[in-house]
Order: C-alpha cells, then sequence, then structure tokens
C-alpha cells in the first residue's frame, strides 16, 4: 500500500513540476557528460523531486551525495524526499549534519552539509560507493561549495573518470560556470511560480530603519491577505523591527524570526504555515533566499540588504559589513512571493537603484577567513591552491594569512607541511583554532572534558548573553552538553570532569592573538595581534588587566572590536605554563628627551609588552635587527636621504620603466623596508646612533641591491650627467614623472643636430636651453626642430641682448662655446 501511495505521489508531481520536462535531457546528459549544469528556478522541483528520480531512473552504479548548504535546509529536503517514498529519513533517503546523523544500511541518497562532503572526501577520495554528487543551490557560492567543486574535478580528472557531478541552482553563473566547465551542457528549466508584482519603495532616511521597515510591512498587511516574508540583513535588525512590528499589527498575525543562529526547532516553527484563521511574518536573513520552502507566504518585503562577512588580512578579524544585494538575490528573494498563488513583492529600495545593483553576488572566497580552506588544502597533499581548478582563485593575501595562522597554532612545519598535530587538525574537521584547542587537550580526560565542552561553546557561541565566557561555560545549555560528549566520543575519552583552571591555557591554544591587555583603567584593551579591542565601561570583565577574547566583532569604520565573549587569564600563569608564546627581543625607541634612540630588552606575547628593562650598550647583533625594526615601524624617511641617493632611486626606478628587461629590484618604500637586511645593513657596521644612521651613505647602500652587469649598465644607459658639445659635463635630473631633463646653456649646445637620449636611445632628454646669465629661453625634447623653428626668434631678442656672444645662423653646424666673441675659436 506504501508503495501504491509513493508511486501515486510521484506521478502527481511528475505532472506538477516543471523540472520534470527537462528530466529526459538531464539523463541523457548524465549519462554522456561528467559535469551538468542545472538552472531551475524556485518551485521546479530540482530539489525535493528531481533526485529521486536520478535515483530511480538514471543509470548510476552507487548512491547519490547532495549538498545542501544550510541545516535546516538538508535536514527539510531529506524529509520531504522521504515522505514521497513512504519512509523516513534514514531508509533509502537520509542525512548528515554536523553533530547529527540519519543513515542507514539502505540508504542510497544522502542529503549532506557542506562541512560533511569535504570530511567523506578527505576520508575516502575515491568515493568508492558513490556515483552522483549533486551541488545544489550552488549559486550562493560559498567558500566550502567552492572548494567541494575544486576537491571533486581533482577526484574526476585523477581518480575517478565515471564519477558524476550536477550543479544545481535556482540562478547559476553559466557563463563563468562553461568557462572552467567548457565540456558540461547546460539545461534550463521553467519554473513553477505565479506572477509576482515587484514594487519599489525609498524608505525615508530621517526615520529609524526599523521603525521605516516596520511601517511599510504594516500596510502591506492591511491591503493585502495572507502571509508575509520580510527579508532583513541580520539578527539585531529582525529583533528591533520585531519590537516596531508588535505594537502595529492585529492579535491574528505570528511573528516569527528566521536565521541560521537559531535552534533548529525554532527555525523549523518558523517555516510551518499558519494556524488556521492566523497569519504570519516571517522575519528572515538570507537563509530563507532559497532551499527552504516557507509555508503560505503571498508577501515579500525585501529590506534589499545582506550582512556579508569581510575578512581583514592584516589583523585576522572578520569584519561584518552590510550592503546592497545582487539582482539574482532579488529575483530569489522576490519568487518566493510566487510559490501558491500571485503574490507581491515589495523591494525597499528605488527601481534605479535596484537596477544599478550587480548581476551576483560575490564569491564567498574572495572575502574569508581562509584558514579551514587551507588547511583542507595542505590535507588533500596541495602545496598551492593553483594545484586545483577554482571558480575564484583565493586571493593570495588571504591564504598568507591562513598560513600565519597555522604556524601560530602549532600545525606547520618550517616548509610549511602539515606536521603530527596539524595532521590531526586536519582530521578533526573543525575550525583550525577550535582544532587546535582539542588537540591541545593531550590524552588526560579532564582536559579533554575542558576542551570539548569549550569547543562545543564557541561553535554555536551564546547571542545576546553575558559576555563573560565563563557564564556559559558554568551553565552549559543541552546542545553543547551533547556535541561536547561527541568530541569526547572522538578523542576517544571518556568521563572526566570540566576543570575551570584549564580554561584559560586551552583557549589561549586557539587563540593566542586574541589574548588582550588592558589600556590603562579604560575599557579598552590591546590585543596580542596589534588590534584595539573593546567592552562596555561598566562590564564587570573590565577590571581585570588581561582578557582572551574568541569572539570579536569589528563594525565597519570602528576604531576598536567589540568582544562578544571574553574570558580573565593571568598573564603570569600563561606565560609559566605556555613559554612557547613569549618572545624576546631587543628593541630601539626615540628618546624625546635625550634626543637619542634607546634599547630596551623586552619580553613580548604577540604585540603585547610583558616587560621592558633598557639596556646600555646591546652588542650589534642585537642592536642592529632592533634598528632595522624601528625603520619598518618609522618608514624610510627617518634615514639620511641625500640628494644624490635620491637622484640613484630614482634611476632606477626609471631603469624598472624603460629597460625591464634587465628585471631590476623593485625600488618602492614596501619593497625597500622588506629589503632592509640586504642593502642597508652591510653599510651599518659601527652604526649605535641616530646620528650614525643617518650618516650612512644610502647610495652606496642601494647598489647592494644591483648585480655588477646592472650597475654598469645603469651607469651608461641612464648615467648621472651628460657630457654636452663643449665637453661640459652637466647633472642629468630624473623625476618620478617626468621625463629626465637637462639644464644647459644654448650656446653649449651648437654643432648638435639631434636631441640626446638616454636608456639606449628610447627616452630623449628634455633641454633646458639658457641664456648666458642662466636664464630659461626654451624647453623642448625636439632639438632639430628647435632649431628650424623657434631658433631664428630666441636669436633676434639674444643679438640685442647679449651681442658678445656667438648667435650664428645655423647653430647645428656652429661651433659650440662657453665664452664670448672675443674668446671664442
Amino acid at each position: 500500500m506504501r508503495a501504491i501511495l509513493a508511486q501515486a505521489e510521484q506521478e502527481k508531481s511528475v505532472s506538477e513540476l516543471p523540472v520534470s520536462e527537462v528530466l529526459p535531457a538531464l539523463l541523457t546528459a548524465l549519462e554522456r557528460s561528467p559535469q551538468v549544469l542545472l538552472a531551475a528556478p524556485t518551485g521546479a522541483g530540482k530539489s525535493t523531486w528531481l533526485p529521486l528520480q536520478l535515483l530511480q531512473q538514471a543509470s548510476l552504479p552507487g548512491r547519490i551525495i547532495m549538498l545542501e548548504p544550510r541545516r535546516l535546509a538538508a535536514r527539510n529536503v531529506a524529509q520531504r524526499l522521504a515522505e514521497q517514498l513512504g519512509e523516513q529519513p534514514g531508509d533509502t533517503v537520509g542525512y548528515r549534519l554536523r553533530g547529527e546523523s540519519c543513515v542507514g544500511a539502505h540508504t542510497r541518497l544522502e542529503v549532506v552539509t557542506e562541512g560533511i562532503l569535504t570530511r567523506m572526501l578527505q576520508r575516502d577520495p575515491m568515493l568508492e560507493d558513490v556515483a552522483l554528487v549533486i551541488l545544489d543551490e550552488f549559486h550562493e557560492r560559498s567558500l566550502q561549495a567552492d572548494l567541494a567543486l575544486a576537491l571533486l574535478l581533482d577526484v574526476q580528472q585523477g581518480l575517478r573518470d565515471d564519477l558524476k557531478l550536477l550543479l544545481m541552482s535556482a540562478t547559476l553563473d553559466n557563463q563563468r560556470l562553461q568557462a572552467l566547465l567548457p565540456a558540461a551542457p547546460a539545461i534550463v528549466s521553467a519554473g513553477r511560480s505565479y506572477p509576482v508584482a515587484r514594487r519599489y519603495a525609498t524608505l525615508n532616511p530621517q526615520t529609524r530603519f526599523e521603525e521605516a521597515v516596520a511601517r511599510e510591512v504594516a500596510q502591506l498587511l492591511r491591503e493585502e491577505h495572507g502571509s508575509l516574508l520580510l527579508f532583513l540583513p541580520g539578527v539585531a535588525e529582525i529583533e528591533r523591527v520585531r519590537r516596531e512590528l508588535s505594537a502595529r499589527v492585529g492579535d491574528d498575525i505570528d511573528l516569527a524570526p528566521l536565521y541560521g543562529a537559531l535552534p533548529l526547532e525554532a527555525q523549523r516553527r518558523a517555516i510551518l504555515p499558519a494556524a488556521a484563521g492566523r497569519r504570519k511574518v516571517v522575519l528572515a536573513t538570507n537563509i530563507a533566499e532559497s532551499s527552504l520552502t516557507i509555508e503560505g507566504i503571498r508577501l515579500v518585503v525585501d529590506s534589499a540588504l545582506e550582512r556579508v562577512a569581510q575578512f581583514d588580512a592584516r589583523s585576522g578579524v572578520t569584519r561584518l559589513q552590510t550592503q546592497r544585494i545582487s539582482q539574482a538575490s532579488m529575483t530569489q528573494r522576490a519568487g518566493r512571493a510566487g510559490r501558491l498563488e500571485p503574490g507581491i513583492c515589495l523591494h525597499l529600495l528605488a527601481q534605479e537603484q535596484a537596477l544599478r545593483a550587480p548581476a551576483q553576488s560575490d564569491a564567498e572566497i574572495l572575502s574569508s577567513d581562509l584558514a579551514g580552506l587551507r588547511l583542507e588544502l595542505l590535507q588533500w597533499g596541495c602545496s598551492t591552491a593553483a594545484q586545483l581548478q577554482w571558480l575564484d582563485l583565493p586571493p593570495a593575501r588571504n591564504l598568507q594569512a591562513a598560513d600565519a595562522l597555522l604556524h601560530q597554532l602549532g600545525a606547520l612545519d618550517s616548509a610549511g607541511r602539515l606536521n603530527a598535530t596539524g595532521r590531526k587538525m586536519a582530521r578533526l574537521g573543525s575550525d583550525p583554532r577550535l582544532a587546535a584547542i582539542l588537540c591541545a587537550a593531550g590524552e588526560e580526560s579532564d582536559a579533554i572534558a575542558s576542551a570539548a565542552l569549550l569547543v562545543a561553546t564557541l561553535e554555536d557561541p551564546p547571542r545576546g548573553g553575558s559576555v563573560d565566557l565563563r557564564d556559559a561555560l558554568n551553565h552549559p545549555q543541552p546542545q553543547w552538553q551533547r556535541r561536547a560528549r561527541q568530541w569526547q566520543q572522538r578523542l576517544h575519552a571518556s568521563g572526566g570532569r570540566v576543570d575551570a583552571d584549564r580554561i584559560p591555557l586551552l583557549l589561549a591554544a586557539g587563540f593566542a592573538d586574541r589574548i588582550a591587555q588592558r589600556r590603562g583603567e579604560s575599557a579598552r584593551y590591546q590585543l596580542a595581534n596589534g588590534l584595539g579591542a573593546m567592552l562596555d565601561e561598566d562590564h564587570g570583565l573590565s577590571r581585570y588587566p588581561a582578557l582572551i577574547a574568541p569572539a570579536l566583532l569589528q563594525g565597519a569604520g570602528a576604531a576598536d572590536a567589540r568582544m562578544l565573549l571574553a574570558l580573565p587569564v593571568d598573564l603570569t600563569a600563561l606565560r609559566a605554563a605556555l613559554p612557547q608564546l613569549i618572545t624576546r627581543r631587543v628593541d630601539v625607541e626615540w628618546d624625546e628627551e635625550r634626543g637619542t634612540l634607546r634599547a630596551w630588552k623586552r619580553e613580548l606575547l604577540g604585540e603585547l609588552v610583558l616587560s621592558a628593562q633598557p639596556q646600555a650598550r646591546p652588542d650589534a647583533e642585537i642592536l642592529h635587527p632592533a634598528m632595522l625594526r624601528w625603520i619598518r615601524e618609522k618608514g624610510l624617511s627617518v634615514l639620511g636621504w641625500t640628494p644624490e641617493a635620491e637622484q640613484l632611486r630614482l634611476r632606477l626606478q626609471c631603469a624598472t620603466q624603460w629597460l625591464p628587461e634587465e628585471g631590476w629590484p623593485p625600488l618602492d618604500d614596501t619593497a625597500l623596508l622588506d629589503t632592509l637586511e640586504s642593502w642597508l645593513l652591510p653599510e651599518m657596521t659601527g652604526v649605535r646612533d641616530l646620528k650614525g644612521l643617518q650618516g650612512i651613505n644610502l647610495s652606496r647602500a642601494l647598489l647592494h641591491l644591483l648585480t655588477w652587469s646592472q650597475r654598469q649598465r645603469l651607469d651608461s644607459a641612464l648615467p648621472t650627467h651628460y657630457t654636452v658639445p663643449t665637453g661640459s659635463r652637466l647633472p642629468i635630473r630624473y623625476h618620478a614623472e617626468n621625463p629626465p631633463a637637462l639644464a644647459v646653456r644654448l650656446q653649449e649646445m651648437f654643432g648638435e643636430a639631434q636631441n640626446p637620449a638616454i636608456a639606449e636611445g628610447r627616452v630623449p632628454l628634455v633641454l633646458e636651453l639658457l641664456s648666458p646669465a642662466h636664464r630659461p629661453l626654451q624647453i623642448t625634447r625636439d632639438l632639430a626642430a628647435f632649431w628650424r623653428g623657434a631658433y631664428p626668434e630666441v636669436q633676434k631678442e639674444m643679438k640685442g641682448r647679449y651681442p658678445k656672444h656667438p648667435w650664428p645662423d645655423d647653430p647645428a653646424s656652429a661651433l659650440p662655446t662657453r665664452r664670448t666673441k672675443k674668446f671664442s675659436p
């Protein structure tokens, strides 16, 4: 009976779902091609119907893995697919999320979240029993989806040419995908949606955002029937607008928030239809753009805003930035209104602004912390990201920051490869910082229990509660306790108790750069990574001189990050327990009172100074590196730049432009500061103070950057002086932006028919032709043209003003002179 009902349901679905029309073409494409692209709008049935048809009709000798970008979507999709078979998840269809698995021995279609797919690939790159991998909602371009695609393409090329890959989305960037996958057929399905009237309204800038949005929502609810989905950029806006709406809507309307940090049960309540006789307003982030089907929605209000994470590679902190969404996201959001009947979407911006929005959202990989991705690549065996195929190559600067963090966490050896700790961290499959905490626990049961609860809490941190991490650890929520037990099992530990004294040391293993030292008596702190951080002035934690802040929020334009979670730490105890965090060095700094440089021996934890002792006369091997650090901090202007040295630097910069084939060293400030050891340090013998430092011959120092042949070519091709026809050796003035110039009295150029040039004839000199009294007469880069054109006028004027000087009619063939007629040959 169950099979009959399931078959009837499937036949009904076939007749109703637009994606059924492209099923034959899709089956053919999968049979012939290793990769296939499917574009199918919201409501077409690509997620909740198509995978079953592929399971039953495609010639696939193995399981299907379908990736869903969000946990709630993965559970819901698996549930709906199982219901169509008259089963429960865990039979034919199952799912796996972080910390939750519902699969069985007969599971043939498994819905997984992104991190799970990566773990499966790392454990079994062959994916032996998998025939097809589906990447759903690929337009979201999450970091993990891009990584999964790169790994799967590598598997197809090197291990499994029979593995099939299907990329599905409502709005695929087909042009870029087809550039990466030129042989992949692209199949387009129509959508199953009713017409959606798209309206636009500009919010009053004089009104608070939450109040203006609430007014628009309440007005639309009064004018139209049905439930409403409101898109807002973040949790803070959801809560503020919810409070405003509660006073503006009737008692028959339920307000339901929906965002990723909500417990799964709360998220499920938000997507269920409103009770009979009631309406619902779902206040959601972009989690509701795709994958999730929210029942009963006829109205959509779109703030046209989203909150995106922007990783700052310098500070290692991710900033949250609110920005306009792309046109593709606006289309996705509007489509949620037409699932059941004709709907309305109100975009809260001017239509002209909507049309100017970018077509697609930026890929997450371009602006994310890449430490986790870098760890995955190293575990995969890739020393560089370029060894894999990407839609967008991970940014080099963020990869460098990732390597720096992995070194700090003790995951890499001196060659940048994973060491034993790094391999253990990679196998754990958690965020690298959290994996480092788990590894730091060692084998002792109490330490593992403490680390497990700490990591479980940081994976799913409390929102809107106490900043003091001790409060969360002392009163753990049930989901943290469940997750902690899972981590203990993963680490093959049982029992053990949470030891509060171990927590600061464990936290420092993953967040040493977030150790913070108070500045004065305020609630402002300096982090070990150099960034500023703060608490509210009256917060109880602000009385502690040192904290560890694992969770920070860097607001746009804010000087200091705000601590979202923090824990007091004793720096003396930390220094004793973790001596590897401490560095010792000598620094020099300018003493305003004495007017000289002073040396200090310091103990540091990152950028935090734990102790400092003045040094009388440190050895040169200690003093000179300290001086170089001081120069890097203050800039090159602290050195004694003579006109000769400045001209040499300009000549080298010009040589890079005019003679690029030589491979000249870069001479910009950044490059020179990076290479001080190569060119300045060799000239610092005997230098012990600022006077000696500023007395260094920088012209001689810069030549250390050149090979012997480069010096020879520089002198011949870009000389410091030019010998004019009289034999005078005159200086050439080089400029960063203007052509090189030669100031010379006009009579000394008699007999020169052509304009002189340098850089092996490639760059003509600018001649500043002067009168006998060294007054400017003419500027030219074409001497021959000057002799033929403007010279007669100059000749006429100069004969009257300087009659004792020669002014020949044919200057190009006349004898040059530095003298008057009386002394001329």
